[in-house]
């Protein structure tokens, strides 16, 4: 295997799928917990975020951009547990492209989804809408 073929993973395909109940009840939630792994494996305080849903995935952002804690925390192992009501889901966190230039198709569907599902809340919308919060976009995939 290459050097190249051990980087982050990228926007593919799942592997895995989510059950139905679990795509219903994450889809229907204004937030979720996001607890992500530290290097030795345990688990991190879960954040608070907000999260839309584009086919069969589910995607998060950080509001604050890429200095927030919990997206800082991502980047050790790209895995952590996502929490909705009494659901607590193993699942890894997948970049998903450049965000940048011609690039943008998925994250232009996403903001879409952000403001038909959080329009009630203007300021921080704009805020996830915009282009430090769309680099630190990230695929919930279940583990």
């Amino acid at each position: 295997m290459s050097t190249s073929d051990t980087t982050t993973p990228r926007h593919t395909t799942p592997t895995v799928a989510w059950a139905s109940p679990e795509l219903a009840d994450i889809d229907h939630a204004d937030e979720i917990g996001v607890s992500t792994r530290r290097a030795d494996g345990t688990l991190r305080t879960p954040r608070i975020v907000w999260v839309v849903r584009h086919e069969e995935s589910f995607y998060v952002r950080s509001v604050n951009g890429p200095d927030a804690a919990w997206y800082r925390g991502v980047q050790s192992r790209h895995a952590g547990v996502v929490t909705v009501g009494r659901l607590g889901r193993d699942v890894t966190f997948a970049e998903v492209g450049e965000h940048v230039g011609d690039d943008t198709e998925l994250d232009d569907t996403l903001d879409e989804a952000y403001r038909a599902k959080y329009g009630r809340w203007p300021g921080p919308v704009k805020s996830i809408t915009a282009q430090p919060a769309r680099e630190t976009t990230l695929r919930i995939v279940p583990a």
